[in-house]
């Protein structure tokens, strides 16, 4: 079970860093950031677990039946792993070199954010208080992304992702060409009579066209607002492909570099897939 936090907090004995923490700081470093001791895999496994749970919670609060009738036990749970979860925050913080550093990293405001409304529901006054608390309340399904961190996949999307952006922005650039163009053109063929009133509301119509949502609350009604509405809504299936093609490409490209990174000591040879263990050529273990 990788982390993705190892890269950057976590401390080996060899490393510069660790003259600069306490033993017992050291031992805390491994455990939270490490992946690779028995007592770090065992803290990963306790911790998805407690995430997973505490969002379940969540989610069945909002369910009235269960809120009515087991409210109380789920507010227990809720504080429950409230206090969990900021003691892990204040531990992490403890046992790294910098915390400044990780406080202010993705997964420390994320770590953040699934603590803090908890608290400030308990401070915040007025009449508007309940409406504030659900509001509040609803920010706790941060808690989900701090899973990702431990999901080394989500590394290879996000590279993906960040390698695919500039022709993502291009196809983005198109569609909000097209949709302007279809929108223009609708609303003059159409006009205010058939609800198409202005050519901000045409290129809603022609988003949810496009995009094939079809919510049905405009409809065009001449033949020629008809004719134009088949071309878009054939326009967005041909297009709707684009992106992920574009994407499925590059995280291809992603794996296959990181499988081809992967070569063993023994015999010298890549190509192994990224949760190999041995080599797949003369069985030698592979370097993790």
């Amino acid at each position: 079970m990788a982390d993705n936090r190892t890269n950057q907090f976590h401390v080996l004995p060899s490393d510069q860093e660790a003259t600069q923490l306490k033993r017992w700081q050291l031992t805390l470093n491994d455990i939270i950031f490490g992946a690779e001791s028995p007592a770090g895999k065992a803290f990963d496994v306790i911790l998805i677990v407690a995430i997973v749970l505490s969002v379940t919670a969540v989610m069945l609060e909002s369910v009235a039946p269960i809120q009515q009738r087991y409210g109380h036990w789920l507010y227990v749970l809720e504080w429950g792993f409230t206090l969990a979860f900021t003691v892990e925050y204040i531990l992490r913080l403890a046992c790294v070199r910098m915390p400044a550093r990780y406080a202010f990293s993705f997964y420390g405001i994320v770590d953040l954010l699934s603590v803090v409304p908890t608290y400030l529901s308990l401070v915040i006054a007025g009449a508007n208080t309940l409406l504030v608390i659900r509001i509040l309340r609803i920010l706790r399904v941060f808690r989900i992304l701090k899973l990702f961190s431990y999901m080394q996949e989500a590394e290879h999307l996000a590279w993906a992702m960040r390698s695919s952006r500039r022709k993502i922005m291009v196809f983005l650039y198109v569609v909000c060409t097209i949709v302007v163009v279809f929108g223009s053109i609708m609303y003059l063929v159409e006009g205010p009579a058939n609800g198409f009133t202005s050519i901000p509301k045409s290129i809603y119509w022609a988003i949810v066209t496009l995009t094939t949502v079809g919510y049905g609350d405009i409809t065009p009604t001449t033949a020629v607002g008809q004719l134009i509405a088949s071309a878009t809504m054939i326009t967005g299936y041909a297009i709707i492909a684009v992106p992920t093609g574009i994407y499925t490409a590059e995280l291809t490209q992603v794996m296959r570099t990181r499988r081809d990174a992967r070569g063993c000591l023994g015999c010298g040879k890549t190509g192994h897939e990224l949760d190999a263990q041995f080599c797949r050529y003369c069985g030698d273990k592979l370097p993790s």
